[in-house]
């Protein structure tokens, strides 16, 4: 497989993201899981297939080279090609997501049953933090629907998650240098976890998710930078407090706990009005695009921040 060169974006810059796959469509049909045997599947060729969502994109979707070969995980090291590249001996099956805190009925759910949610095709902008987007069709499930099972308590205010630790898997986690602490944690405010729009990943272009995209499951908010959305999620908490999360640990200065896309409020080293749409231009001077507010699903998310200063609240 030949690897993407974006151009003009550098593949060291120390931020987060995201990053998926080709350029074959869904098929449609009635919600399906994964088929798990008693052998362990791969995540990153199994086919899925999945009902059409109610969230599509008239826009181009991004190359699959591009999706699978420029990616921050930095559990798998810190440069755009890592995670393709150092990602082989990582195994996502079997897996088990605890969703645990302030619920009347916890619980940890086996692959097998994720995959047995109503699954659906949804494809979502992807707004990196360092100036790039995507465009990606997602196989998901709303992450409302896993924390209605286990019945969030009144006193819940923000869910927390995490994900896993595997030095001998993930060579992004071993040695003594690190680039971050793991492990990698990221948080919701409630309403933000329950909107519609939230989805846990499963898949991308009618496959399971492959390992550098997050496998086995993934957490996808599309109107928030891609460092958001967490991959290769072990535990969900509920919890009364607003959690930690990685990066603003790492540098509180350059990212906050909401990070929403606005074009209006710059990174300190990135500018956020406009973004280059990886797979289009070419050359020195690539083509770039206004970004848009919210990621473009302000209609749907804005009322989720009336009244708050969206500047001091990055």
């Amino acid at each position: 497989m030949s690897v993407y060169h974006p151009p003009k974006i550098s593949s060291n810059e120390i931020t987060p993201q995201r990053v998926y796959l080709s350029r074959r469509t869904f098929i449609g049909g009635a919600a399906a899981g994964l088929v798990l045997s008693g052998t362990a599947v791969s995540a990153s060729a199994a086919p899925l297939q999945a009902k059409p969502g109610p969230y599509k994109l008239d826009e181009k979707l991004t190359p699959k080279e591009a999706v699978t070969t420029y990616n921050n995980f930095y559990e798998f090291g810190v440069n755009k090609s890592d995670p393709a590249q150092n990602s082989g001996d990582f195994k996502p099956t079997p897996w088990a997501v605890s969703v645990e805190g302030l619920v009347n009925k916890p619980k940890t759910f086996g692959l097998e049953e994720l995959m047995k949610m109503q699954l659906e095709e949804r494809t979502y902008r992807m707004r990196c933090v360092e100036g790039w987007s995507m465009v990606i069709p997602w196989i998901g499930f709303p992450l409302k629907a896993l924390l209605d099972q286990v019945e969030p308590q009144g006193s819940a205010k923000y869910v927390a998650f995490e994900t896993i630790v595997r030095p001998s898997e993930m060579p992004g986690q071993s040695g003594f240098l690190q680039p971050l602490s793991w492990p990698y944690i990221e948080g919701l405010r409630l309403d933000e976890a329950a909107h519609p729009l939230t989805i846990l990943a499963v898949g991308l272009y009618g496959e399971t998710l492959p390992n550098q995209n997050g496998a086995p499951i993934r957490l996808v908010v599309p109107w928030k930078y891609g460092f958001k959305s967490i991959k290769s999620i072990v535990k969900v908490k509920l919890v009364d407090k607003q959690p930690d999360t990685t990066w603003k640990n790492a540098n509180a200065k350059e990212y906050g706990f909401y990070s929403n896309v606005n074009p209006a409020v710059d990174h300190p080293r990135w500018s956020q009005a406009t973004e280059q749409r990886i797979g289009e231009g070419s050359g020195l001077f690539p083509d770039r695009r206004p970004t848009l507010p919210f990621n473009g699903y302000a209609e749907e998310v804005a009322s989720l921040y009336a009244g708050m200063d969206l500047k001091a609240n990055y």
